[in-house]
């Protein structure tokens, strides 16, 4: 792929990774675009750096960022998608489960993906076709083949009034699995389903940074990632179910209940 391997976007993540590092153990300034719904001074430099390194060196393409919005050649076939700071909930409290979150699309398929967490030090990474990897060790999802015995993964919109905030989901496949967790960071969340760690995650009115590294990692590691109304997955429909496989029909039909 030319300049458009993988290398090229780990160092991007782990040049913003350092950044976050940095403004965990100094002062940060939070604001509020809504009622829960944050933005750091740690999001903006991270994203400022992502940019400025994306735009040097690939100019022709197009970036998509949460902050920013739709940036470069809007004609372009290569679209970076870049969350800067995915979990910014959990950095303002300090707590330390957070990633920056790239991805690269060549007509809206995906086909390089990193998600980065700058304080455990884990880089997850794949390439289209290729494999998935932690540190550049490869990696698996789970053999769990059952939902009784599974741990799953979701997160909740930031406007909990919304009809399907997912909590009813939640309630409900508490009662069916192992346990239910709640970690902020749907990028990681992903990467965990992805290594094994976790069996499957849902989630509802997420936007494409949240899910575009993370689905692909997934993918690559040899699990199903699909949409939950529809079968297929779209980055634009703001929804995701991905799990090991094994027991992904058994999620959706608890989720489609």
């Amino acid at each position: 792929m030319n300049q458009l391997n993988l290398e090229h976007a780990k160092d991007l993540a782990y040049a913003a990774g350092k950044i976050l590092r940095e403004q965990l153990r100094d002062d940060f300034t939070i604001e509020y675009k809504g009622e829960i719904d944050l933005i750091t001074d740690a999001d903006r430099a991270s994203e400022a750096l992502l940019i400025r390194a994306i735009t040097n060196t690939h100019p022709q393409h197009a970036i998509l960022t949460e902050e920013g919005g739709k940036l470069g050649n809007p004609d372009s076939d290569y679209l970076w998608v870049i969350d800067p700071l995915d979990g910014t909930t959990n950095f303002a409290h300090r707590l330390p489960y957070f990633s920056v979150s790239i991805a690269l699309l060549e007509k809206t398929e995906p086909i390089l993906a990193v998600v980065y967490n700058p304080i455990a030090d884990e880089m997850f990474a794949a390439e289209a076709g290729s494999g998935a990897w932690l540190n550049d060790h490869p990696i698996r999802v789970s053999r769990t083949t059952d939902l009784k015995s599974s741990l799953l993964c979701t997160g909740f919109p930031y406007d909990m009034r919304l009809e399907q905030n997912n909590t009813a989901n939640y309630a409900n496949l508490v009662m069916q699995t192992q346990g239910v967790l709640r970690l902020g960071s749907a990028a990681l969340d992903l990467c965990y389903v992805a290594c094994g760690r976790l069996d499957g995650f849902w989630e509802f009115h997420l936007k494409p940074w949240d899910m575009a590294a993370g689905a692909l990692i997934v993918a690559e590691a040899g699990g199903m990632v699909t949409g939950i109304a529809k079968p297929q997955f779209d980055l634009n429909t703001g929804e995701i179910a991905a799990s090991n496989g094994l027991i992904h029909q058994a999620l959706l039909e608890q989720l489609q209940a």
